[in-house]
């Protein structure tokens, strides 16, 4: 599921002021903060943080705040006129100084705290204490929760400077890095995946920090140059930001009696998870056990079904731990992520995510985060048996649920009714041997087309008559069961709103903020705008730039096929 907000005509928040009132701060008022926190937010530096469930912390504001852009396809959702990114209170706050608030909101924001699993293991060195208790929110500090248009929101900046898990770090992102998450979640939404949102971006015209990327051209592997890029903060919105790596905190301490009120704390941090994110899915008159059973089960739909929809678009999260899994269910973290162009199962972007995080793989590594999450929750019902069995119940059946989500996405892609396993065994072979543009092949697929030639735009490579051959025969016996089902053109029409006409291109980002780097947001804008309608016949002119093959220049190319996680 998504969260969209009522769609209204008419925006009704107009000024900073009724903004504000619409603060109401259900975690920083209902769960514990650090006890050994500042009141004030002067907490900048890394530091171990023992207990609580948050730190309070102002963030580093912009230096000379310059506007980019923002979401008005998300303020309409939110009933906030569009001018108020101009207001110069709002915009201070967005762009990192929330001095300049006042009540209801606060002159403090908040950071968390998680933990960190690969795959199922849990890790402590990445912290810098050795212990796990320096893990967390190092740049991503929330600023505002509130009931807006009915729907609770978190406001997040991402890059808002240090924090005490900054482990050593400037707290900064980079435009690059931000234009990239600003333009993916709106994309992402638009393509109706669970995702955070976009709100607000603003860059510094004077500030900036150097980080390793790639030369003009190049086919390292690695970063192979030091770049001074621009600052920037990106404000990105979720109805929380409760990760399953929280949870796991939480779970750990309890299992370790780190503190006399570590099970408790793992308690109140999970009932405020049902609070944010299920509250309107259980029922609330259950017992506690009763209701993290039902949390089991729908975090189990939500994920399963999330990773199918990761796979029917092309999406990789190159990076999926269980601190970038939301506890909601939802997209997460657009740190080291692509979208597969050529077709390849082992796709995977980031250099330093491996075959684990690959394309095809997730579903692999969203039970690994599952895990941890059944793992963390579950000492909750060590006094329960009647409510342990059923919970367990649901954990075991993980992978066969996911197998559920991944046939029913792949017989949407392909206008059935049901999976036809031989069917799709050899259409993967094809389009591996014929590296075909994931997009684009269905995409003209959707057309229900009954000539090979029809698809071959899709192709990178020449193919061979036996090829063709099969590729024929594997087109005209998908036809049969398509022609079985109904009616061709209902048929094609819904599969033009499962396969998007328009993706994620790399190639066709780096110019939009290499541009921005500049002072030039043009191709920015012009991305928001394609990108917000990816199943629509657009224009001629969008269609010859955007809907194409990946020009062989590309291939293999430092920032364009592959990066590093520098942002």
């Amino acid at each position: 599921m998504s969260y969209p907000s009522k769609p209204s005509a008419e925006p009704c928040v107009t000024t900073f002021d009724e903004f504000v009132r619409l603060a109401d701060y259900s975690l920083m008022d209902t769960l514990n903060a650090d006890p050994d926190a500042t009141g004030e937010g002067d907490d900048h530096r890394a530091r171990q943080v023992f207990s609580g469930h948050f730190v309070p912390v102002t963030p580093t504001p912009l230096a000379e705040p310059e506007y980019v852009s923002h979401s008005s396809t998300f303020f309409k959702e939110l009933r906030l006129s569009d001018d108020l990114v101009f207001n110069e209170q709002f915009r201070q706050i967005f762009s990192g100084d929330i001095s300049a608030t006042h009540e209801p909101m606060r002159k403090v924001g908040w950071a968390t705290g998680y933990a960190l699993s690969i795959y199922g293991t849990e890790y402590i060195q990445q912290c810098p204490f050795g212990t796990g208790n320096g893990y967390g929110d190092g740049r991503a500090i929330s600023v505002f929760e509130g009931i807006i248009n009915g729907q609770r929101w978190e406001m997040q900046l991402k890059g808002g400077g240090p924090t005490p898990y900054c482990r050593g770090a400037d707290g900064r992102a980079v435009l690059r890095s931000s234009i990239r998450e600003f333009l993916a979640q709106e994309y992402m939404q638009a393509l109706g995946v669970p995702t955070s949102r976009s709100l607000t971006l603003y860059v510094s015209k004077s500030e900036t920090v150097t980080r390793p990327w790639y030369s003009q051209d190049s086919h390292s592997t690695d970063p192979d140059i030091l770049v001074d890029n621009p600052v920037a903060i990106s404000t990105r919105v979720a109805p929380s930001f409760l990760r399953v790596g929280q949870l796991e905190l939480f779970a750990r301490r309890a299992r370790s009696n780190a503190h006399p009120r570590a099970l408790e704390e793992l308690s109140m941090i999970v009932a405020h998870l049902i609070e944010r994110e299920y509250k309107s899915e259980i029922n609330q008159n259950l017992g506690f056990a009763d209701q993290l059973v039902e949390l089991a089960k729908l975090f189990r739909q939500r994920l399963t079904s999330l990773v199918a929809n990761w796979q029917r678009i092309g999406y990789c999260q190159g990076n999926f731990n269980s601190d970038n899994c939301a506890a909601g269910g939802f997209t997460l973290d657009y740190g080291p992520f692509g979208f597969c162009e050529i077709f390849d199962p082992e796709f995977q972007p980031w250099i330093g995510g491996g075959k684990h995080f690959s394309f095809f793989n997730q579903p692999i590594a969203a039970e690994a985060n599952y895990h941890m999450f059944w793992k963390a929750v579950r000492p909750l019902l060590a006094e329960n048996a009647e409510a342990l069995e059923p919970f367990d119940q649901v954990r075991r059946g993980f992978a066969e649920a996911m197998q559920q989500q991944i046939q029913k996405m792949w017989a949407a892609k392909l206008g059935l009714t049901e999976y036809h396993p031989k069917l799709f065994q050899g259409l993967m072979q094809l389009m591996t041997h014929s590296a075909v543009d994931y997009t684009i092949f269905f995409r003209e697929l959707s057309h229900i087309p009954d000539d090979l030639s029809a698809l071959k735009k899709s192709f990178y490579v020449k193919t061979s008559q036996p090829l063709d051959e099969q590729w024929q025969s594997w087109l005209e016996s998908w036809r049969d069961l398509v022609m079985n089902d109904g009616n061709l053109a209902e048929i094609s029409a819904n599969m033009k709103q499962t396969n998007p006409k328009y993706t994620w291109r790399e190639w066709l980002i780096v110019p939009a903020y290499n541009q921005a780097m500049q002072g030039d947001y043009t191709l920015v804008k012009e991305l928001q705008e394609v990108l917000s309608y990816p199943y629509d016949e657009q224009s001629p002119e969008v269609e010859e730039k955007y809907y194409r093959l990946k020009p062989k220049a590309f291939f293999n190319t430092g920032g364009v096929s592959h990066y590093s996680c520098s942002s």
